[in-house]
């Protein structure tokens, strides 16, 4: 197993260093988020593990750009940051697992090798709908050729909207599939999201792509509207 450690604690990524090469992995370190994105575009990796936050590029930045050139090496983000939301910001990057600091040395090795034994996630297919599309990877959405900006979250419905472009899903499907099972708070921030995407996707270009089907949920139009 050849590994990428990427993290600007000198002293703690020597110390993960050496517990992993006395595993039998072979282990490269880089100690800033450019560094690290440089050693991950020359070199092969069973997988990466990346710091959050470091000089001059975040572990959050340097995922994000692999996955936009199509690498899917397993990126395990192992961090200081403990709030929710930055594990959500992590996955939603592109991120396979998230382990907070300080944490089991013994844990980090069976999620790393857990990671390698599942191996690197293909790119995932350009999603359409008509002229609607959306690069996966690179987290892009197009109407015709205009670029549209959305934040994560909204990205994340209008996905899931698309995978099942042509069917009716419900509020609790929206919820389960984007914010998780274990959610908590009002199913009716999907309308909110809904109104965010219908702004962005459909009302500027004359469309009417994402439809409410009353009493069952929304349905986003096979053809894109």
């Amino acid at each position: 197993m050849r590994i990428l450690l990427v993290d600007d604690e000198v002293r703690l990524a020597d110390g993960i260093r050496r517990g992993l090469e006395a595993e039998g992995m072979v282990v490269d370190v880089g100690h800033d988020g450019r560094t690290g994105l440089e050693l991950a575009r020359d070199n092969d990796y069973d997988a990466i593990v990346l710091d959050v936050m470091m000089p001059g590029m975040s572990g959050y930045r340097v995922c994000q750009a692999l996955r936009a050139e199509g690498d899917w090496t397993p990126v395990l983000f192992l961090t200081a940051k403990d709030g929710e939301w930055d594990e959500v910001e992590g996955l939603d990057t592109g991120g396979d697992d998230w382990m907070t600091k300080p944490f089991s040395y013994p844990v980090l090795v069976a999620r790393l090798r857990a990671l390698v034994r599942r191996g690197g996630r293909e790119r995932p297919a350009v999603l359409e709908a008509g002229d609607l599309r959306l690069d996966p990877a690179a987290r892009r959405v197009f109407r015709g050729d205009a670029e549209i900006s959305l934040t994560a979250r909204e990205l994340a419905v209008l996905d899931f909207l698309m995978r099942r472009r042509g069917e009716v899903v419900t509020k609790r499907e929206v919820i389960s599939n984007v914010w998780g099972d274990d959610f908590d708070g009002d199913v009716n921030i999907v309308e909110v999201y809904i109104g965010h995407l219908r702004a962005k996707v459909d009302r500027p270009f004359a469309r009417e792509a994402i439809e409410t089907v009353r009493g069952a949920g929304y349905r986003l139009a096979g053809n894109g509207g």
